[in-house]
């Protein structure tokens, strides 16, 4: 192990450490959530870790993690608390699977993408669980050392550039850039740029049909699937059904 990999890691380590003062309880129930979960739903996760507070400072959000559910793909003997349903890219251990109760005790969002085909799904979920064992290029400390300072002064327009993390290797996904690769394979939007064409018709200004732009994958963010038009915010307290007369209040 090189110098420069050896100080990368221990760097990762000293970032992915929970802060306990910034824990967000969770809104729901963990059955309510395992049961509302579907393969191809985005988990948006408020984290609680050094790395998780500077995400939510330049990314204005609460949601600092995304992960992919993929369903039972993995293990579909296991039981639902048991079964590795989400998979995730890691500053530490890379891309990996993990059951949802590491996340249940969170508090957390679920992004359904609307209209895509089962086969689509399919296709999305297999795309991320083919990359499982990959890892962030921990060499490049510098892109990790830029996180020491939780919220460090970035003007607006840079802070999404900011988040762009790694060599440029693709095969070095990261967090919501590993899940924006996914759902490009399938030519599914999440924030698209708009581009319209240049309009030869002056008398014409409505001659001109918008188009849409692929974002480099890297340059996503977790925040830009909850505020994406493309997908439905699930709700597991409501999906169930929800009668307020039986709460019990004080």
């Amino acid at each position: 192990m090189g110098l420069m990999h050896f100080a990368g890691r221990k760097l990762a380590q000293h970032l992915s450490t929970p802060r306990s003062k910034d824990t967000e309880v969770a809104t729901c129930s963990p059955a309510a959530l395992g049961a509302s979960l579907q393969a191809g739903d985005v988990l948006l996760v408020a984290g609680n870790t050094r790395i998780s507070t500077a995400i939510k400072y330049l990314t204005q959000s609460s949601w600092s993690h995304a992960a992919l559910c993929v369903g039972d793909l993995l293990d579909s003997s296991a039981t639902e608390s048991e079964a590795q349903m989400l998979i995730e890219a890691d500053i530490v251990d890379g891309i990996r699977a993990l059951p949802l109760t590491e996340y249940s005790e969170s508090h957390t969002r679920i992004c359904r993408p609307v209209g895509l085909t089962s086969a689509e799904i399919h296709q999305l979920c297999h795309f991320a669980i083919e990359r499982m064992g990959q890892r962030y290029d921990l060499k490049n400390i510098f892109d990790l050392a830029r996180y020491l300072i939780p919220t460090p002064f970035v003007p607006t327009g840079w802070r999404r550039q900011l988040l762009a993390l790694g060599s440029g290797d693709p095969t070095r996904a990261i967090c919501s850039s590993l899940i924006a690769q996914a759902f490009q394979s399938v030519k599914y939007p999440i924030l698209p740029l708009v581009f319209t064409p240049a309009n030869d018709d002056p008398m014409c200004i409505m001659c001109s049909d918008k188009t849409l732009r692929i974002r480099h994958h890297s340059l996503f963010t977790p925040r830009d699937f909850d505020v994406s038009p493309y997908f439905q915010i699930i709700k597991p307290s409501l999906a169930r059904g929800f009668d307020p007369s039986t709460l019990h209040w004080e």
